[in-house]
């Protein structure tokens, strides 16, 4: 298991591949390190093994799952359910390329939106999403259980 504390170096070409049940122990990990709700276990065995609209994707570096991506896809639209990264790979460009990653599935799903809620103080995730087009769409009050904190919801057409 990863450490979660002082910087990852990465390896040339990190790779993105659906999520499998076996790597639902390091997506936990992720998990608990980036959310003050997290998803538990019994969560992602669902959206695996019963959730028809779900779509999961992992980040890898050179054997270690450094973040996920979870994607519905319903009909012709894309909704981002989470998506996180390790906090000691975080600011290498794993996010991006996991996003784009995730994108690119959406378009070739045949999405034609992608949508997302993120934390009005998630400064950080929304210049992500900006770079991929995304732009506010309106706010969800307190959506945030653990402290009621407002989203934004943001979308893009594909």
């Amino acid at each position: 298991m990863a450490k979660t504390t002082g910087a990852a170096k990465l390896s040339a070409q990190p790779i993105v591949r659906q999520m499998q049940l076996a790597d639902i122990p390091a997506v936990y990990t992720i998990e608990t390190a980036s959310f003050a709700t997290p998803w538990t276990i019994d969560i992602f065995e669902r959206e695996i093994t019963e959730n028809t609209f779900a779509n999961y994707f992992v980040i890898e570096n050179e054997g270690v799952i450094a973040g996920y991506c979870g994607m519905w896809l319903v009909i012709d639209e894309a909704q981002i359910t989470n998506i996180a990264i390790l906090p000691n790979y975080r600011g290498k460009k794993l996010g991006e390329k996991l996003f784009a990653h995730v994108m690119e599935q959406a378009i070739l799903a045949g999405a034609y939106r992608l949508s997302l809620e993120v934390r009005v103080s998630n400064l950080p995730a929304q210049h992500l999403y900006r770079k991929f087009g995304l732009v506010p769409g309106g706010i969800r009050k307190n959506y945030y259980t653990d402290n009621q904190e407002d989203a934004i919801v943001m979308w893009v057409n594909l």
